[in-house]
């Protein structure tokens, strides 16, 4: 057995072993996967006596949290052959990413789980839930309506064309133009997301392109006034739809007009995913993240002006032990940056996967107190809860 990162130019021999485990993908979404994402991503294998058996992508990506930006990464295609399963690859893959983020100063890393389960061992935690909802009809080739949580129907009216609103597929050249919306509409409204710069958006069209879709623009007089992304492989589907408010309507004719041309005018229930809250039916975790360089993830938090943080705790991580040491938080006055550095005096221990959660809003500290493992008296519960915690997260990546 070989574990080792592959060059870049070994990237493509991983494809025959993506094509044997994630079936459901096709042609066309890896022939994109393997051309624009393999480029600059990292692929850890597993090696038996020349041939993959298993491996691990790292999809980079930057990320904001509380307004700075910084470096991490999308574990993605986690696979072993049938034959060699149940032999520990995995958690040596993953150990070994681990390992490798680290060094490159990344402050978590973030996947989409196959099974919770899987993933819980190693210190991952659900981090992001997202909503989503539908689109139905009343009545074959009818207005397309809001199904709520209690299945029923909700909308009637919808505008169109002759409300000045016209749609249109993206192409690469309108990239800047979404980052830009993005930026002034709804980029505020999240203290963790991706950064969604023109080539963000470029990489966006080009996925959906290959999965028989596109990113469909909702214009007014010829002003973006929304734009969402769309997939027509097993049905029409809808993903992250972005619209200003009072353009709830014009969203919903523009969903009827697409599936016309898609010739999907019968079919009754449209998926959107992470849609908007008000129109969800179902809320659901969604994206698990690690921390990885605990002083690199401190350091991006905050605090509200009007606090001062001053507080020490030990940090239980058996997977990176460079992040089990005893930790020093502390804020100015007046100051929202928060300020870390090693001790030697800790006023209690926290595991790292329990942390997470409580840094992400998903606990409170005086839930965590209580489980096994967890030193917290209540001086450092209380300095911990002054932090502000990582409560408006958006991951609606794919890969």
């Amino acid at each position: 057995m070989m574990l080792r990162k592959l060059k870049q130019s070994e990237h493509d021999r991983t494809r025959r072993l993506w094509e044997e485990v994630f079936t459901e993908d096709s042609r066309a979404f890896l022939d994109y996967y393997y051309y624009i994402k393999t480029r600059d991503n990292q692929i850890h294998v597993i090696e038996e006596d020349g041939d993959i058996c298993s491996m691990l992508q790292l999809n980079p990506y930057k990320v904001i949290v509380e307004g700075g930006e910084f470096p991490s990464a999308y574990v993605v295609a986690v696979a072993t052959k049938a034959e060699y399963r149940r032999r520990g690859y995995m958690g040596a893959l993953l150990r070994a990413s681990l390992h490798n983020m680290y060094e490159q100063k990344l402050p978590f890393t973030f996947l989409m789980p196959a099974a919770e389960a899987i993933y819980t061992p190693y210190d991952f935690r659900y981090i992001y839930s997202q909503h989503t909802g539908s689109l139905v009809r009343r009545k074959p080739g009818g207005m397309l309506c809001w199904k709520s949580a209690e299945g029923k129907a909700s909308g009637e009216k919808a505008a169109g064309a002759d409300l000045g609103i016209l749609c249109s597929d993206a192409g690469l050249w309108d990239a800047e133009e979404m980052a830009g919306f993005f930026a002034e509409h709804f980029a505020d409204k999240y203290q963790v997301c991706t950064v969604r710069d023109s080539a963000y958006y470029q990489t966006m069209v080009l996925e959906q392109q290959s999965e028989r879709g596109g990113v469909r623009l909702i214009r007014e007089n010829g002003v973006l006034k929304g734009f969402y992304a769309y997939a027509g492989e097993d049905g029409l589907e809808i993903r992250e739809p972005l619209f200003l408010r009072g353009y709830e309507e014009a969203f919903r004719w523009s969903v009827r007009e697409l599936a016309q041309k898609c010739g999907r005018q019968d079919q009754e229930e449209i998926h959107v995913h992470a849609c908007p809250a008000e129109f969800s039916s179902e809320e659901k975790p969604l994206i698990m993240a690690r921390i990885v360089r605990l002083s690199s993830f401190l350091s991006a938090l905050k605090v509200p002006e009007k606090e001062c943080v001053d507080c020490s705790f030990a940090v239980i991580d058996p997977f990176i032990t460079e992040n089990s040491r005893v930790w020093k938080v502390t804020s100015r006055e007046g100051e929202a940056k928060l300020h870390v550095r090693e001790t030697e005096d800790s006023e209690g221990v926290l595991p790292v996967a329990g942390l997470t959660e409580l840094l992400f809003g998903r606990v409170t500290a005086e839930e965590l107190k209580t489980r096994e493992g967890v030193i917290m008296p209540e001086r450092l519960a209380g300095e911990l809860a002054k932090l502000t915690k990582l409560t408006r997260v958006c991951f609606n990546e794919v890969v």
